[in-house]
């Protein structure tokens, strides 16, 4: 028996989905600590039931998920308007460094999953379903770059990105906290403490206040970075490139973003379209969690364990010994590296939880709650977008 769902039912599964997975994130804790989107909660609850049905030849469900496109590009021109320039460079030196070792992640976890690849003899468009699409990218990018991988023949690409997003939101919070502690107490660095000024994040939490009469203007923009985005996308398509939807639309909003900051001659409703884009992502992550097919993994089961712990092996690595030893060997290095396993294996928000056990136990530290927040949500799924753009191209 096939079910088909159209585009109102599908979207109404997908918040009944989410509203799901609000419910059991208050009711089980693990879920809380470890930060999983209740999207994804609800979604792998729902996934689980429709493999059964498939399974057990009870009944096939299909989707309607053109919806899912349109809350997708919402969202990632939401990112594109984080991508301030101003902010970039008020943050001077540590800023450009640590984004310098963000990209090197990026390209890190891209060459390692399509080296890992290689050896297992499996196709590079495989491995790159667990490198930084589902890592720094987390389900997000998951769920936008799986559909591009499938027009490249990989079947079940979603599923794959969004398991490798689910293992790295779980791996990115166990991990982050015990390197944080074990650098912290090794190398003495509660030493290295001093006091630092705050006033950078006091001022942007101001630009990001929410005012109610301000959403219709925040929506506005929103489409309007949409719509010319896709004329951009276009000439971008002349080049004989694969570049995803949303790409056009990120380029013009943080161009938007930009002359707003630079000109003063308009406002951009950061707090407002911030909110617009966390709602277009629940939306979004509930229909892509709906519509995953979990056979589609078993024959590439010890793959894919092969792959995620060869990344979990890198960001280790990369943490303890590249991000701490580049970002000056002290307390703030240290607790950079804690955050850096949150958002190098699973998303912003992530990191801040690893930050903050860090410091609730130890000291605060100013620099790390300025620098990860920046780069992880304003610079690093853009970064992310356009390396991942340029391996699926030229492997």
């Amino acid at each position: 028996m096939e079910i088909y769902l159209d585009m109102y039912q599908t979207i109404t599964v997908a918040v009944l989905v989410l509203m799901l997975g609000k419910v059991l994130k208050k009711k089980f804790g693990i879920l809380e600590r470890f930060c999983i989107p209740a999207p994804v909660i609800g979604g792998v609850v729902f996934a689980v039931f429709t493999c059964i049905c498939y399974v057990t030849g009870i009944a096939e469900f299909s989707f309607d998920d053109i919806l899912k496109e349109v809350c997708m590009v919402f969202f990632f021109t939401s990112v594109g308007f984080q991508a301030n320039l101003k902010v970039l460079k008020s943050g001077g030196k540590a800023l450009i460094i640590f984004l310098g070792l963000v990209i090197g992640l990026i390209l890190s976890q891209n060459f390692l999953a399509v080296g890992l690849a290689k050896l297992l003899h499996i196709s590079p468009l495989v491995g790159l379903c667990t490198g930084s699409i589902p890592m720094v990218g987390g389900h997000g990018t998951a769920g936008a770059f799986g559909p591009v991988l499938e027009d490249f023949g990989i079947m079940g690409a979603t599923t794959l990105c969004t398991a490798g997003a689910t293992f790295g939101l779980i791996m990115g919070s166990i991990m982050g906290g015990p390197v944080g502690k074990r650098l912290i107490e090794k190398k003495n660095l509660l030493d290295t403490v001093v006091p630092e000024d705050d006033s950078l994040l006091v001022e942007d939490e101001k630009k990001h206040e929410r005012h109610t009469s301000m959403y219709p203007s925040a929506v506005f923009q929103l489409i309007i970075a949409m719509g010319l985005g896709t004329i951009v996308s276009h000439l971008l398509s002349l080049t004989g490139m694969t570049f995803p939807i949303y790409i056009g639309a990120m380029i013009v909003a943080a161009c938007i973003r930009n002359i707003g900051e630079y000109s003063g001659k308009f406002t951009i409703y950061m707090g407002e379209i911030n909110d617009i884009g966390g709602i277009s992502l629940s939306l979004f992550l509930g229909i892509a969690m709906i519509t995953l097919k979990l056979w589609q993994l078993a024959d590439l089961a010890l793959p894919l364990i092969v792959l995620l712990a060869g990344q979990s092996l890198l960001i280790f690595l990369y943490t303890y010994f590249v991000v701490f030893n580049v970002m000056g060997r002290d307390y703030d290095a240290a607790v950079l590296s804690s955050g850096v396993c949150g958002f190098g294996m699973g998303a912003t928000p992530n990191a801040m939880a690893n930050m903050q056990a860090v410091c609730e136990k130890y000291e605060p530290s100013v620099k790390a709650y300025l620098l990860v927040p920046l780069i992880g949500s304003l610079f690093a799924d853009f970064l992310n977008s356009l390396v991942i753009t340029f391996f699926i191209n030229f492997l």
